[in-house]
Order: structure tokens, then sequence, then C-alpha cells
């Protein structure tokens, strides 16, 4: 069943000038022109409370993290561990200790690979993942199928991007020991039914990992009512800083896990004999974290809530609406990935003109896509294309970004003809 589009939940107008005020890297001029800024699915831009959030830190709290006894690192650790609690509020996560720290979506897929899948895996296994992917949700369980004699499976997908539900049962058989997808392409902006492949996976004891890197910055995630066993995401898509990710995972399956790495902070007692592990979180948290990147990432999660979730979808969803009809209206380019439920992302190719040559053209209109196969390699194979550019919008982004683009469009159809 695909999900409504989504609605703002208030009728006050959504404040587009305040946000964009926000956000001071918008002042910037390119080659003359004003910044246009629609790479947002690579990452988003920084809003200055975040920015101050940073500085603050390394202005007045600026220590390592636990067991230190003076002020800064008392103060630090407050911050830090603060931090795991908004994140907790922000999945609605049952409990504190099940966020962990990682440096991004793609290091909390390889941990949950190495931790929880590969010592359960054995010859004749299969991981199922789908046609959707990016790379950091496929290359970690070839890596693991190798090592294993385990196979990977892939759900198709149909023409418009869409996951094929019908192959989803017979995927996942008793041999099958996980089922690991993206909540939202980043390729195609196609959204997945999660909680309904969740359910599917569950009642036959399979554990499910959503990669939500896409979908953390377009809508709410409740991992509880997803029903998924992990969940992943990044600082970065979500107007916070870069090298900082969580994983949420349920309690019993991060107590089963062994470690992912070593060192301190993760151990309870060492001997040159034998470790034993510290509690959770701590058993996946070695060395040094990215307490910063943390902490600011609380204070880009105050931000996105601040203003709403559902309001970001919806202006996000009205700018999707906006910009297909008016890129429509180009007889040379053809959309790739027409789902019905999409975030705020178009791919599109243009007839004789390799996506590269689009980027750098807009690029001198100062207006920011993405060009290439965006990590998804197999799925650009899948749909017939090489590559493709992307436009993706933010929260930040106007209708009149959306009539720079077209126009910059036009210009690159208009050199080529």
């Amino acid at each position: 069943m695909n999900a409504p589009h989504p609605q703002s939940t208030t009728d006050a107008p959504y404040p587009i000038d305040r946000i964009r005020a926000d956000f001071p890297i918008l002042a910037t001029q390119v080659r003359g022109k004003p910044l246009c800024y629609l790479d947002n699915a690579a990452t988003s831009q920084t809003p200055q409370v975040v920015i101050d959030r940073i500085s603050r830190y390394y202005l007045q709290e600026n220590a390592n993290v636990h067991r230190g006894v003076h002020y800064l690192s008392q103060t630090a650790t407050d911050a830090y561990e603060a931090a795991r609690d908004r994140v907790q509020t922000f999945l609605n996560a049952p409990r504190r200790e099940e966020i962990i720290y990682t440096r991004g979506t793609t290091e909390a897929i390889n941990l949950v690979a190495h931790s929880f899948v590969r010592p359960r895996l054995q010859a004749g296994d299969r991981i199922v993942i789908s046609a959707l992917e990016h790379h950091s949700n496929i290359v970690p369980w070839q890596i693991i199928c190798e090592e294993t004699g385990a196979e990977l499976k892939v759900i198709d997908i149909n023409d418009a991007g869409e996951i094929q539900m019908d192959q989803v049962a017979d995927l996942l058989t008793e041999r099958t020991r996980l089922l690991a997808v993206n909540h939202v392409s980043n390729a195609l902006g196609t959204i997945n039914p999660i909680a309904e492949l969740c359910a599917m996976a569950r009642e036959r004891g399979i554990a499910t990992l959503i990669d939500g890197a896409q979908a953390t910055p377009h809508c709410p995630v409740d991992v509880q009512a997803l029903g998924c066993d992990f969940y992943a995401f990044s600082g970065h898509k979500v107007y916070g800083p870069t090298g900082i990710g969580i994983l949420w995972g349920r309690t019993e399956h991060l107590n089963a896990m062994r470690p992912y790495q070593g060192g301190g902070d993760m151990i309870s007692l060492v001997t040159f004999e034998k470790s034993t592990w510290a509690e959770l979180p701590n058993k996946f948290e070695a060395g040094t974290p990215n307490i910063c990147g943390a902490i600011a990432l609380a204070t880009a999660l105050d931000y996105v809530d601040g203003i709403g979730l559902d309001a970001i979808a919806a202006h996000e969803h009205a700018l999707l609406t906006y910009a297909t009809k008016k890129m429509a209206g180009i007889d040379c380019i053809r959309l790739i990935g027409t789902a019905v439920d999409k975030a705020g992302v178009i791919s599109f190719v243009m007839d004789g003109v390799h996506p590269h040559d689009i980027g750098t053209i807009v690029d001198t209109e100062g207006v920011a896509i993405r060009a290439g196969h965006h990590c998804a390699q197999p799925l650009m194979r899948r749909l017939g294309v090489n590559a493709t550019a992307r436009a993706s919008f933010a929260c930040y982004n106007t209708e009149a970004d959306v009539d720079r683009l077209v126009a910059a469009l036009q210009k690159a159809a208009d050199i080529f003809a």
C-alpha cells in the first residue's frame, strides 16, 4: 500500500524566508550568481545554530569524554550523552543505550554486517537487499557472503523505481538471515514500504536493517512503528556535521553481538590474557569519538524538529511536484524514477548529453546538482542508463531554485541541440 503524500499538520505558512536566513552558505556567490544548492541528497547545508554549537564546543567545552574528573571533561560528557538522549527521542527508540554513535550510515551498516550477521552465516544462507540500494548497503554484504559462502539475493524493481513486492515473500526463505533495504532511495527518491517489509520479515523470524540516510531529513522516523531491528542514518544528511552517524539496534541483538572494534572505552577489564566488554552503548564505541559531531547532531535534530518534519515533507513534496511539471516542458529530458511515493529527488537524463556535462553547464549558472551513478551502479544498470543528473531538495529550497534549475537545463539543451 502506498503512503499518502505528506501534508503539513499546521495551517501556519511555511517560514521559508526565516529558514533560508538560517543557512549562511546560501549567501555565497558562484560565478557571480547566488548559490542555488540542489545537491542535498549528497549532503545538506548547515544552519547557523549548528555552526555556533560546534564553535561553542571548541571554545568552551573541548575535552575527552568519560572517566575525566575535571570540569571540561564532565561538561563534554554531559553534552555528549545528552545528545544520545536526543537521538533516542528523534527515532522513538525504546532505550538510550540502543543508540550507537558511528562515523555515518556506512560504518553503521558495516558494524551490523561484521558483528551481527557474519557470525550467524553459513554456506547456503542468504541476505536479501533491493535493487535500489546504495553501494554501502551492497558491498558489505558481498564481502561477508564471499567469506562464508552465503548468497546475496536482490528484490527487483519496476521501471518506475518501486520494489516488486510480489517477489519479497519468495526471497524471504528459511535460509534468509537478514533483509537490508533503504528507507528512501538516494538515487531516485523512492520511499519504500518499510513497515510492510519489516512485518513480512518478522513473521518469518528474519532480522531487518534499514538504511535511513535519506529518510531522516525528509520524514518522521519511528523505529518502533516501523518494526525494524536496526536503523542507521548520517548526521550530514540531516543538517548536521560530517563524520557522525547513528546505529539504532534492538537491545537483545546488540547484547549478543561481538564488538566491531577494540580499544579504549569499549572494555570493562583488560589483562594480557583476556578482555571483557563494557555495557551498551560503550561496547561499540572504541576510542575517542566524534564528541563535537554528536553534540552538534543533537542541535541539528532540534533544528529540524523546530520546523517540523511534517512541514518539511509537505514543502519538499510541493517543490517536487512543481519541478516535475516544469522539467516536463523540456522535450529532451527524461525523468528516471517515477515512483508514486517519492521524497524530494529528481533524477533525469538529457538526450545526447552526458550527465557530467549537464552538471558542468548548470554550475556556470550557480546551480549545484549531482551527476553520476550516485553510488548505485547496479540500479543504473537496471534502469538502462550509465548515470543520471540529480536535483534534490531540502527545507530551504524554493520554487525560484527550481526555476533557475530549469532555465540552466534549457541552456544546456540549447547548447547541445
